[in-house]
């Protein structure tokens, strides 16, 4: 709950940037400015995914794990270690990007206007590097309020530079903008890293074996995010292809409201959660006694968020886009509906991560990201936008049954019963305010969110107390 505290007070400011710029764009540039910016980030995204291994999560299993043992030697040797390879993999991905840029612009636009926006991309996979080596050991050392700080100041400086370019330049200004914001959050990492473990002098070799583990694992995480990104950047410009920028534009504002705004508060409890069960992972007492608490936490809280959000889905397109982008309501009510799914097996998933296993962490993220794909193709031909709202409830669903599978069966482990009874409710309630939203019952749909708000309240205070 503290960590919450922290990292939500920072979510809320990133949410507040977020809806300046992406309001910006909407309006200075429109919908094929959106489509833009969905498309490099996309792509961003998969290249940086596919050439960091993973190091940003896994290491922090290994950091965090040193830091339980309080050996001050051993932690700065592992701090030392996360940073080269961090640096490695940066320079390793930037001249990737270079490479391929000129294959890049071809597979994403059908043509090669666009290969100098991918080699100036460059420049922000190697930022993108070297700020998550920084957040790794962050978060390992349990440094939660300078992690905060980076992404805070980051976030603002980065859509202060955004703005002026966003008006001067229109289309021209997107990659631009993604390149400021990763050398914003990149100099406020090197501002707020953590200086209590210097540099250790270490060889090559040293470097390489002491490293190796959380590699190891960081390359089955690496797959497993690749395809997730992959099917993502697949989608996208299969989208862009047959529907055309303006349709991208769509899907991408309807995607940030369901996974985006939503993600934020997980991320925010997943910054001490992840550490916190790598400590206890050979107990499983205490793990499911940390998962089942997770699990009430992330979906007491999320319960009258997501409640509000199909309540407030006008007033939140309203604020964010332009009244063009209205034909996404119904997409976002199907999608926030299997956001609670998709809290639940979040929850779930971290064990997995806990534990080192990469083999099934990659299976798992594999099969979700196929079944992904092929739902979005199938689901829009037949029910255009809105069949994207319920693509991503319907492989959620599957991807926590996949996850519960493993957590269950595999892993023999369990959830408390007032787990599932959230669950329950949480489901039920946004459930229904969707359906009172998209019947006109909005009186209806409110009341269901006050009440289930109250609860919430009352839930929380409860788990405070305990």
């Amino acid at each position: 709950m503290k960590a919450m505290g922290i990292f939500g007070g920072v979510q809320v400011m990133g949410i507040i940037c977020s809806i300046i710029r992406t309001k910006l764009v909407a309006m200075w540039i429109g919908p094929v400015g959106t489509g833009l910016f969905a498309l490099f980030n996309n792509a961003l995204e998969m290249i940086s995914t596919g050439t960091n291994l993973g190091i940003r999560s896994s290491s922090v299993r290994d950091i965090s794990q040193a830091a339980d043992e309080r050996d001050t030697s051993l932690i700065a040797r592992m701090v030392t270690v996360v940073r080269k390879w961090s640096l490695w993999l940066g320079l390793a991905g930037a001249l990737l990007t270079l490479s391929l840029a000129p294959v890049l612009s071809q597979l994403t636009f059908g043509d090669t206007t666009h290969i100098w926006g991918f080699v100036a991309l460059s420049v922000a996979v190697l930022l993108q590097a070297l700020t998550n080596g920084e957040y790794a050991v962050l978060q390992g050392t349990a440094h939660l309020k300078r992690l905060a700080s980076v992404t805070l100041w980051g976030t603002i400086v980065g859509l202060a530079v955004s703005v002026p370019l966003f008006y001067l330049l229109r289309e021209r200004s997107i990659v631009p903008s993604i390149i400021a914001y990763a050398v914003a959050l990149a100099a406020f990492a090197w501002v707020f890293r953590n200086r209590e473990y210097p540099a250790v002098a270490m060889t090559r070799s040293e470097t390489f074996d002491m490293g190796k583990g959380f590699v190891r694992l960081g390359i089955y995480m690496t797959l497993g995010n690749f395809a997730a990104q992959l099917a993502t950047y697949a989608f996208t410009a299969w989208l862009n292809v047959k529907a055309g920028t303006a349709e991208v534009g769509f899907y991408q504002a309807g995607y940030t409201l369901i996974n985006k705004y939503t993600g934020l508060i997980l991320t925010a409890l997943g910054m001490e959660y992840y550490p916190r069960l790598a400590k206890v992972v050979h107990s499983r007492l205490r793990l499911r006694a940390f998962i089942s608490q997770e699990i009430n936490v992330a979906i007491t809280v999320m319960a009258p968020i997501v409640a509000a959000f199909i309540l407030l889905r006008e007033l939140a397109v309203w604020i964010l886009y332009t009244p063009e982008y209205n034909v996404i309501l119904t997409f976002v009510s199907w999608g926030m509906v299997g956001t609670v799914l998709r809290t639940l097996s979040w929850c779930l998933a971290f064990t997995i991560l806990a534990k080192g296993d990469g083999k099934t962490y990659l299976w798992t993220e594999v099969t979700s990201a196929v079944i992904n794909l092929v739902l979005n193709i199938l689901f829009y031909q037949w029910w255009g936008l809105t069949g994207l709202g319920i693509a991503f409830l319907v492989s959620y669903l599957l991807y926590t049954l996949i996850v519960a599978v493993v957590y269950f069966k595999i892993y023999r482990l369990s959830v408390s019963p007032a787990s599932l009874y959230n669950l329950l409710w949480t489901l039920a309630v946004a459930s229904a305010v969707m359906v009172a939203m998209e019947t006109g019952h909005t009186v209806i749909a409110a009341l269901i969110t006050v009440v289930s708000t109250a609860f919430a309240i009352r839930q929380i205070i409860a788990l405070w107390k305990r």
